[in-house]
């Protein structure tokens, strides 16, 4: 089958290269030509996962036409705050009926809507569209380690297309309808993350990281609930397996930079040192268009947002959240 992959980052290139392990033609959009020319020659992407030597089927073009040239199948793996820019790029070489997943993770600014409701947006037939979450560091699936995610569409025959698509014996798929939830918890895991690492950076403990953690995920389900997602997705893969590891592993960015921005880093110099994306510092922000369309408390997603965007202090931010009035857990 020949699938075109639209992103050359970590997670792009890991699903991409797990897509041509399993006898598909692929091909990777690339922003920068020099990296097509690595994948192509040297089949090695020299800025992400630059260790792992790449599947000869996976090519590589910065031509959006060469790319998206007879694609059964599209895997949209780009930042999430350039999902909609990229539906528009896209949409001269696809057809209506081509199934499209988004592996993007997070809320667009402004408008509140998720990443598979901005494809809808863009692009209509929602139907054909799905998306891919779930606790997959690119750095493990490169390297076949066993993993699981959940392919959410509101129709169960693509659901189940991208399944069967995805699908190795190291990377275990899962179907679900809850797109809704899945694609917040998928953003929202990410702000947890943040919280968690700068606990680790103050020089608090794991029992303070786990608190985090599980009033986050309490937080994610007051609002998967609100806005009619099933409040049982923020119990799966998507929901606590993502937050888990998101949260506690070596290889998770919003972690890190949490840590970092305990320790003085700033998001704009974290950014520049490691050519990535902090989802989660977004997220912070853009996820409370949401809460406040719904009405719902999201106390630490508020209290990243103000480390990161309002100049708080992590000591006053922290002693804010501790001094919150007691009341029943459920």
């Amino acid at each position: 089958m020949k699938v075109s992959v639209i992103g050359a980052g970590s997670w792009g290139t890991a699903l991409a290269n797990l897509l041509a392990s399993q006898g598909n033609d692929v091909c990777m959009w690339a922003r920068k030509p020099e990296v097509c020319e690595s994948i192509n020659t040297r089949h090695v992407n020299p800025r992400y996962l630059v260790n792992s030597t790449l599947d000869e089927r996976l090519r590589a073009s910065s031509d959006f036409a060469e790319v998206l040239k007879g694609a059964e199948a599209v895997v949209v793996v780009t930042p999430s705050s350039i999902l909609r820019q990229t539906a528009e790029a896209i949409a001269p070489y696809i057809t209506s009926v081509t199934p499209i997943v988004i592996c993007s993770k997070g809320v667009e600014e402004g408008t509140g809507l998720l990443p598979v409701e901005i494809f809808e947006d863009v692009l209509g037939h929602l139907g054909r569209l799905a998306g891919l979450t779930g606790p997959n560091h690119a750095e493990e699936v490169i390297k076949a380690l066993p993993s699981g995610t959940v392919i959410a569409a509101f129709r169960l025959k693509t659901a189940k297309f991208f399944q069967e698509l995805f699908a190795a014996p190291y990377f275990r798929t899962y179907v679900s309808s809850d797109v809704i939830g899945a694609e917040i918890c998928a953003a929202y895991k990410n702000v947890v993350a943040i919280a968690v690492g700068a606990a680790y950076g103050m020089g608090l403990g794991d029992n303070t990281a786990s608190l985090i953690m599980t009033r986050g995920l309490a937080e994610m389900g007051r609002l998967v609930t609100a806005c009619g997602g099933n409040s049982m997705t923020c119990m799966g893969l998507a929901g606590v397996g993502d937050l888990e590891v998101t949260c506690m592993s070596e290889h998770s960015r919003n972690r890190t930079f949490g840590y970092r921005l305990a320790k003085g880093t700033t998001l704009e110099e974290y950014k520049a040192e490691t050519h990535m994306v902090v989802e989660g510092a977004v997220a912070c922000r853009t996820l409370h268009t949401l809460a406040s369309e719904h009405g719902v408390d999201l106390p630490i997603a508020q209290a990243v947002r103000a480390i990161v965007w309002e100049g708080a202090t992590l000591q006053d931010v922290a002693v804010a959240l501790l001094d919150r009035p007691l009341k029943a857990e459920f």
